[in-house]
């Protein structure tokens, strides 16, 4: 995935230490995050090949999956491959992208957008066999809070999705951005703020180190509360190719051109995006 950071490095560079909780008090599934054993998966735009899934799947435990193009693309190579994943043992990470936000900056654009993504996205999910009660992760690229436009755009999809029988997820920053002296968001944070959509499950995305353990693999993975986020259910600790303005103190692990590849892929032919998960399959897509 491609992120939008311009206004997120400026902030991030004032504020990145603070973090205002998202509220005073424990959410239960804070709580469950606190002490739940992460899994460890990974997401990358183009499919890898049927014949390198048996060696990610020595490493990983879930794959990202996309039901749309993925963000800067115009085909999806994952169609079709479900079952090649789930021969595999593999749990599921689904996506879709969402849109920017020029494309919904009316009321009218936002609300005719969000139930046509939505809709989109749930016609997909029955084609690649995903049951109902999978959570969609609406991909997310923009950083700090979004505008209200945005938020109506998020109603009506998740409104849409829930219909349907599917869960709406939200894959978005979880980087803090300094909006004015002593305070802070993240897209994280302003997405649970609105009632519409205080529960859905979010994505984080921190790649800077710290948190973030850089391009690692380890056999115990950092669980998604340790992001900033208490209650994310998914960390995306690192990115391909690495954001030198983020992830320039991450440990080394990153290869020379900047990517993060797995171990086992000796051809460098798969860079990816590295993520823990409090659950073996975070969409329930299984």
């Amino acid at each position: 995935m491609r992120r939008l950071s311009l206004v997120l490095a400026a902030g991030l560079l004032l504020g990145m230490a603070v973090l205002l909780p998202f509220t005073s008090r424990p959410r239960a599934d804070e709580a469950r995050n606190s002490s739940a054993h992460a899994y460890l998966g990974f997401d990358l735009n183009l499919y890898p090949g049927d014949a390198a899934l048996s060696t990610l799947r020595k490493t990983f435990v879930f794959a990202g999956y996309w039901l749309s193009p993925p963000p800067g693309a115009k085909t999806n190579s994952w169609m079709g491959k479900r079952e090649k994943l789930r021969q595999k043992d593999f749990g599921f990470l689904v996506l879709y992208r969402g849109r920017g936000l020029r494309e919904v900056k009316t009321k009218v654009l936002a609300t005719n957008k969000g139930t046509l993504d939505a809709t989109a996205a749930i016609a997909s999910a029955k084609r690649e066999g995903f049951p109902p009660g999978t959570i969609i992760f609406l991909d997310i690229e923009e950083g700090g809070r979004l505008p209200a436009s945005y938020h109506i755009y998020l109603r009506y999809f998740s409104e849409t999705v829930r219909k349907s029988g599917y869960r709406m997820g939200a894959y978005c920053s979880g980087m803090p951005v300094k909006e004015e002296p002593g305070v802070t968001i993240t897209t994280a944070e302003d997405i649970r703020n609105d009632d519409a959509t205080k529960d859905v499950a979010i994505f984080a995305y921190n790649d800077a180190c710290p948190p973030s353990p850089g391009c690692s693999f380890p056999q115990k993975p950092p669980s998604p509360n340790t992001s900033g986020i208490p209650y994310a259910a998914v960390w995306q600790f690192a990115q391909s190719p690495r954001r030198k303005e983020f992830a320039a103190r991450c440990p080394p692990g990153y290869n020379a051109d900047g990517n993060c590849y797995a171990p086992g892929d000796t051809a460098r032919s798969w860079f990816l995006d590295v993520s823990s998960a409090t659950s073996a399959d975070p969409s329930s897509g299984r």
